[in-house]
């Protein structure tokens, strides 16, 4: 992610996630008292190889499919786009170059010349980036939660394998509001002055995870009470999200429906409804309260009715 304006998210049939090891950072026991967050935060990750962002034909017949990793060119290990990039300014433009490919298990070889390959490098990347929000700080361990999902680059189909990844304060420069079937979003710029917030260490079904390292106390509140599952009610509730710049504003909610994991709501403030439509992508891991208790955060849209929405129990995302 470069330090401009980000949207993300990832569509499924009829109900949209919003949002993409190093060593795993495993979440203990889990906490009986978080600090809610509702921060808008640009995410990156640092891939582990070179690989395809589209099906590519750079000759007649010769197919570069999404997803293939690139391994080697000119017999040279490729990790980045940085070593591809040096490995080509030293190569003339006279005779054929050996590209070595993974697609699956499979090892496929080609060769191409220069003008060919220098075409098809902006089909190339080393890095995922996205936006979301994020949920809670541990204060205690010093970790984080985010999301509340797992991240799925949509190069892949898959969650992407990575080296590193950090977690950066954002500002919602733009709303693109959500209408039925049409999914809105959120576009952001990355807050440099913040610095780094945390590194990710996990990307797993419930969100991402890892050490929260930013030393400033100016985002953090006191922690509250998590709640569990069976003190839920249906009836009125809260979330924490940004909307507007980097402001963590509160909106109201009706909880609707409970299930053993999750919950559904419907978004039921005027304000947050005519700002945004509905549930946004980027939304994905605002933190909800009930009754002054940390109950989850918010992890799906409903395409059809983007005011209605699915959550995950903020005990079920500690597992």
């Amino acid at each position: 992610m470069t330090r401009g304006k980000l949207q993300t998210g990832l569509l499924s049939f009829f109900v949209f996630f919003m949002f993409m090891p190093i060593a795993t950072i495993h979440v203990s026991a889990a906490s009986e008292r978080l600090i809610p967050m509702g921060h808008s935060i640009g995410i990156e990750m640092e891939l582990d190889g070179v690989f395809f962002t589209n099906d590519v034909m750079p000759e007649k017949d010769i197919w570069l499919k999404s997803g293939d990793r690139l391994q080697q060119i000119a017999g040279r290990d490729v990790k980045n786009l940085q070593q591809l990039e040096s490995v080509l300014k030293k190569r003339s433009e006279d005779g054929k170059i050996t590209l070595q490919l993974l697609r699956g298990k499979e090892q496929i070889v080609y060769e191409f010349e220069l003008p060919v390959l220098q075409q098809i490098i902006p089909f190339l990347k080393d890095r995922t980036e996205g936006n979301g929000t994020l949920t809670y700080v541990d204060p205690e361990k010093k970790t984080y939660g985010a999301l509340g999902h797992q991240i799925i680059d949509s190069s892949f189909n898959a969650p992407p394998q990575f080296e590193t990844g950090a977690i950066y304060m954002s500002t919602i420069d733009q709303i693109k509001k959500s209408s039925p079937g049409n999914p809105g979003y959120k576009i952001s710029t990355i807050i440099a002055e913040h610095g780094l917030l945390g590194d990710i260490r996990q990307n797993s079904v419930y969100g991402i995870f890892g050490q929260w390292v930013y030393e400033g106390n100016e985002l953090l509140s006191a922690p509250i009470e998590v709640l569990t599952p069976h003190e839920l009610k249906i009836g009125p509730a809260e979330i924490r999200t940004t909307v507007t710049g980097s402001k963590v504003e509160r909106f109201s909610i009706e909880i609707t429906q409970i299930d053993e994991e999750q919950f559904h709501f419907t978004l039921n403030d005027v304000d947050l409804v005519s700002k945004t439509g509905g549930i946004l992508q980027g939304m994905s891991g605002s933190p909800i309260l009930q009754n002054g208790k940390f109950a989850g955060a918010i992890t799906h849209m409903f395409v059809d009715e983007p005011e209605k929405g699915a959550a995950l129990f903020l005990t079920t995302m500690q597992q």
